[in-house]
């Protein structure tokens, strides 16, 4: 019987390697998968690249894994924030690479890796650093139409982490909201998902048309409890 539930965020990480790259959902706030994080920064893997939306906020979360020198290189979009302070000093000084990458490049790079493409060519960028590969040399370019692109190849992972609100024992999995975000690309571009529901329901309880990850590229699911906020914010 399939089943793709696990008992606990130390059991879905596991075997997560020294070296792995690591693709973590979320936008802004929305969608980070906070419990999967802390499971990283417990289970000790290091050398680790990251690929997200941004590098951390203050010292939790991705900035924790930041600060306790876990990580060797961050691909995002967004990494100077107010309170991305760890981050920011750890660029400066030199003990953690940054490979900025233009959020729409971003999705298109993992979704690429997904579908099985070997690269695309894009407008964005062209012209600017952007356009030069991590070493330094420049990216290919073509002239297309009139207007010139730049060649960029898709983003593979090991593993990726993402939030989802519910899930079935197959792997199926829906969101909510906002909290979609990077999940589903992510979850096709990796090796392994692991994914957070608040919700198991049984085979058949999700309505096929709302599924947007399909249980196939799933491969463990930990159910978390829903922690409730204040009208203020706060944890309750």
């Amino acid at each position: 019987m399939i089943n793709k539930f696990v008992a606990s965020v130390a059991e879905a990480l596991a075997d997560t390697r020294d070296g792995s790259t690591v693709m973590i959902g979320g936008f802004g706030t929305a969608g980070i998968p906070d419990e999967l994080i802390d499971g990283l920064l417990a289970q000790g893997a290091r050398d680790l690249t990251l690929v997200n939306n941004n590098a951390g906020n203050m010292e939790a979360g991705l900035a924790a894994l930041l600060k306790a020198g876990r990580v060797r290189k961050v691909v995002c979009s967004f990494p100077r924030q107010a309170d991305s302070y760890v981050f920011d000093n750890l660029y400066r000084t030199g003990q953690v690479e940054l490979e900025l990458v233009p959020q729409g490049n971003l999705a298109e790079r993992i979704r690429a890796a997904g579908a099985g493409i070997g690269g695309f060519f894009t407008p964005t960028a062209y012209g600017t650093d952007l356009a030069k590969k991590p070493d330094g040399t420049l990216k290919e370019t073509r002239e297309i139409d009139g207007r010139m692109y730049v060649y960029e190849t898709p983003i593979h992972a090991d593993l990726a982490l993402i939030r989802a609100e519910r899930g079935d024992r197959w792997g199926n999995l829906v969101y909510r909201k906002a909290a979609r975000n990077f999940g589903p690309v992510m979850a096709t571009a990796a090796r392994k998902t692991v994914a957070t529901v608040y919700e198991q329901v049984p085979l058949g309880g999700l309505d096929p048309e709302t599924i947007i990850t399909p249980g196939i590229f799933v491969q463990a699911i930990v159910q978390i409890p829903r922690v409730a906020t204040t009208a203020g914010g706060s944890k309750s």
